[in-house]
This record gives C-alpha cells, structure tokens and sequence, in this order.
C-alpha cells in the first residue's frame, strides 16, 4: 500500500477534535451519498418513462406511416403496398382509414378518432390483439358492423360488448352528416390514457362509407420492420422510391415533440441533482481543510523526515478521493436498491390523464449509472484539490513551531 494512501486512511480514522469536525466528515460523505442515490433514481425513472411511452406508442401505431402529400385518399392502394413489400426488412404493410367523428351511444356523446383496419393485417403491424381485454379470450375478426374501443371511450359513452353506438362524420359543404351504426364487439386497453379514452377500430369499408370515399380507398398504408431502429433511414428511402405523391413519417417524427421534451426533461434533471452533489464537495473541501488545519504539526514532523510538499498534497487530495467514492458508493447502492424497488412494486401510481401512464415506470440503463458515478468521481476529485494544494504549501517550521 503506498504510503500517502495509509496515512489518509489513517486520519480517516483518527478521532477527531470537536462535533463539528465529525460532523462535517458524515455531511459531506452523506451529500454526495443523496446525490447520487437522487440522480440515479430520477434517471431510472425518466428512463423508465421514455421506454414505457415509446412501447405504449408502438403497441398501437406503425413504425412507419405513408399518406398522399395532399392528405387526399389513396384509391386502389394495392400497388404501392406491393412495392413497399418488395424491400429488405419490411415485416408487414397494412392499410388504414383514419378521421375525426363525433361518437354517440344511448348515454353519452363523445369526439373521437376512427382507425378503419383489416384486422389480419394490422396485427402484423401493431400489437392490437394483445390489448383486448374484453372479450378476455380475444378477437380475431371486426365484423362488418364491428367496433373495438378504447376502455375509457366505453367507459365515458356507457357502452360494453354487444351494445350499439353511432358514428358521425361531417358530410360535404351543405349536406347531412354521414352515420354509421356500429356495434362494440371488442374493448382494448393500451396504458396510454390519451389513446383509450379517443380511439376506436372498426373495419375500412364502415370506415370509408363514413368519410365518403367508399370501400377502395384509404387514409395510408403503415409499415412495420424488422428492426425498429432502421425507422428513420427506412422512411427517407421510402421517400426516394414513392416520389413527391407521397408523404413518409417515422414513428419518430409522429412523436418527436414528445420523445423531445422526455429527452430535455431528463438532461435538466441531471443538471439540477448535479447541483447536491456540488453542495456536497463544498462540505468536503471545509472538511479536508479543518483537517489540514487539525494536522498542521503531523504535516510539519512528516516534512521533517523527508516528505516532499507533493506527497503531503497527495495525502490530502487521496483524503478528498476517498470521501467522494465512499458517499458515490453508498448512493450507488441506494440508487439501485429503490429503484429496483419501485420497478418490482410499482407502489407509486400516477393520474392517467396528466402522464400518458398510471404507474411510475423504471429502467436501470448502465449508462446513465456510468455517467453519474463518473461525474460523482470528478466532482469529489476537484473538491480535495485546493485542500491539497493548501496543505502541501503549509510551512513546516512554522507547523511544528505552534
């Protein structure tokens, strides 16, 4: 062991003069110890938020959306389906019919969106089938008539399996309305709050008699791929191929606003938490000066028997280090501990409607853990530098003198 390190160690150790002093040692190790326990736990959490969102998002929208550049319907979509299948990595392409209606049951009146599918196709592009709740052994088909609706849509309209609602599209400048009956024959839950109290399925022809462009034409055609991360390289190749006609969003660029604000919500929090364990090195550097200050003669006699002023920083600055990974390890294991926790519990629900979600979501990514240990580490390392540098210029005949 060198010999800088066992003295540090040692005056770690040693019983110090006063409360104060004990105390300042316990605060600065606890400081960076909530510091970092705080900045591991937000992240998880913010991490946690972003994946839930993002396979919440997934589970009912495509990974890739193509509609006409006008937002005029696609006639005979047949063609371009067939093109889009002949590339490398495309999983499965489906057409869609998408709109606005107002949805009426007995009871209630609700505004909500209107995804006319075929069900065999869309599964092949969502994960629809796995968010049926009733009935509890699934479905496989929408009837002609066939509505799958959101749990808090048929909560709000007062409707269940087998009751019947009724549709209402805008009609052309001057005329009636456009109604369709349909009845429910399935409810889905997706977790995402926004989605299961507007959305609906039924079939496309129900949904093109609503929109008026009849059973031959669509809003889009979604894409699914194989890996989900090729999504926007994919979307500007699709661009290339279909021309200007065609408008090519990634899951992506559908969702940027959101995936961007997580993203900035979780660098400010890192920036924010940072500011504890900031707090923390403060308290350090107080500490390892009462410290100098304590041991001003041992520094004096050490210099005495050949300790050169280098070695006598180094004592002080190994001091600081020592304190610093001692609260990062600590925090380390605080952090990780409740936030595993939180991920096998999930004892914190949260109100649907304001957070897309209703249960506090973690993810424990390593790199995140990575960056704060590693910032913790820096942090402390900076904080025992001026105490060292005090320390090694301390006079040494002046030291043992008084």
């Amino acid at each position: 062991m060198p010999v800088e390190l066992f003295i540090a160690i040692r005056y770690l150790k040693a019983k110090r003069k006063g409360f104060y002093a004990i105390i300042t040692t316990f605060i600065a190790v606890g400081g960076v110890a909530l510091g970092v326990a705080a900045l591991i736990i937000t992240l998880s959490v913010m991490s946690g938020f972003h994946t839930d969102i993002k396979e919440k998002i997934l589970g009912l929208q495509p990974h890739i959306m193509i509609t006409s550049f006008d937002q005029s319907p696609l006639y005979n979509p047949q063609d371009t389906m067939n093109k889009i299948k002949g590339f490398k990595g495309v999983q499965g392409v489906a057409p869609f019919t998408f709109g606005q209606v107002i949805l009426r049951s007995k009871f209630a009146t609700s505004g909500a969106v209107i995804k006319g599918i075929n069900w065999d196709s869309e599964n092949t592009i969502t994960k629809l089938s796995k968010k049926i709740i009733k009935p509890a052994s699934g479905i496989s088909i929408i009837k002609n008539d066939g509505a799958i609706l959101g749990s808090e849509l048929s909560k709000n309209l007062g409707v269940s399996i087998g009751d019947s609602v009724v549709a209402m599209a805008p009609g052309e400048l001057g005329f009636m309305p456009r109604v369709e009956k349909l009845k429910v024959c399935a409810i889905m839950h997706s977790g995402m709050y926004e989605y299961d109290s507007n959305l609906f399925y039924t079939n496309i022809a129900s949904a093109g008699r609503l929109f008026g462009v009849g059973e031959n034409a669509v809003s889009g055609i979604s894409v699914a791929l194989s890996n989900i991360e090729d999504s926007a390289s994919f979307s500007k190749l699709l661009r290339g191929s279909l021309g200007p006609a065609f408008a090519v969003r990634s899951w992506q660029d559908l969702n940027r606003n959101l995936f961007s604000a997580l993203e900035l919500e979780k660098i400010m929090m890192f920036i924010i938490l940072t500011l504890i364990v900031l707090v923390a090195a403060f308290n350090t550097v107080s500490n390892l000066l009462l410290l100098t200050m304590e041991k001003s003669k041992e520094i004096g006699m050490l210099c005495a028997l050949g300790f050169k002023r280098g070695a006598i920083g180094r004592i002080f600055f190994i001091e600081g280090v020592i304190i610093g990974s001692l609260g990062t390890g600590i925090g380390l294991t605080v952090g990780i501990g409740l936030s595993l926790l939180l991920k096998k519990y999930q004892f914190i629900h949260l109100p649907a409607e304001v957070y897309y979600i209703d249960r506090l979501p973690v993810k424990i990514v390593p790199g995140d853990i990575a960056l704060v240990v590693i910032c913790a580490f820096i942090i402390s390392a900076f904080a025992a530098l001026y105490p060292a540098i005090k320390a090694s210029k301390l006079d040494p005949i002046e030291a043992i003198r008084y």
